[in-house]
């Protein structure tokens, strides 16, 4: 059972980091879009984030997994599309659109006096972002990053719902073999330990930039 567990949660935590390793810097050039002053970027953009805001997590996977093979279908063709690769589009796609507002109001929160203070002082307009705007708001976004990330966590468990077969979906399956809940109980510890890391990574790193305080 818990070789079969551990298997699962290798896939959950596969889905978490390749989710990450995606969403982050695209949720940036979302960001950067939904900041645009072309009134077309800046529509297209909004739309796309209130598409993912708005409808469930669970209804993107779907329709993200089966959707390219029935528009496939009716063109005659045949699309082979991988479960995994749908699951990470979908979270991809739906955690950048959450980032990127996170991103969006941090950068906005910086005052226009600092920009035009670097100005004055000689700095670059990436030395301004790299030296004195990043750093403020990384410090600024990282609580709601937090609660985010450990919301990906927790998400991990809707890969089930086209097929993957990610930590919940092993302990279903242990768990109606065995006749027990423990398989339950056991992922339900494995969901905590992970979000306890994640936890402790953040407070580490905003200790670290406390002096931004």
């Amino acid at each position: 059972m818990l070789g079969v567990m551990s298997q699962g949660a290798a896939v959950s935590l596969q889905v978490f980091f390749l989710t990450l390793l995606l969403s982050l810097p695209l949720a940036l050039l979302v960001a950067f879009g939904r900041m645009s002053k072309n009134i077309v970027v800046r529509g297209a953009v909004s739309f796309y984030v209130l598409v993912m805001r708005g409808t469930p997590l669970i209804l993107q996977l779907i329709f993200i997994y089966f959707a390219p093979k029935y528009f496939a279908l009716a063109l005659g063709l045949t699309l082979s599309y991988n479960r995994f690769t749908a699951v990470i589009i979908a979270y991809a796609l739906n955690y950048a659109a959450y980032f990127a507002e996170i991103y969006r109001g941090g950068i906005e929160s910086i005052s226009r006096g600092q920009y035009e203070a670097a100005k004055m002082l000689g700095f670059t307009s990436g030395q301004t972002y790299g030296r004195i705007v990043l750093p403020q708001v990384v410090k600024r976004i990282l609580p709601a990053m937090g609660n985010e990330v450990i919301t990906l966590v927790k998400d991990t468990a809707l890969a089930q719902v086209i097929g993957v077969a990610e930590l919940f979906h092993a302990a279903q399956n242990a768990a109606a073999r065995e006749f027990s809940t423990m398989p339950i109980f056991i992922a339900g510890v494995f969901y905590f330990i992970m979000n306890w890391a994640v936890s402790f990574a953040f407070a580490r790193f905003e200790k670290k930039l406390s002096y931004y305080s």
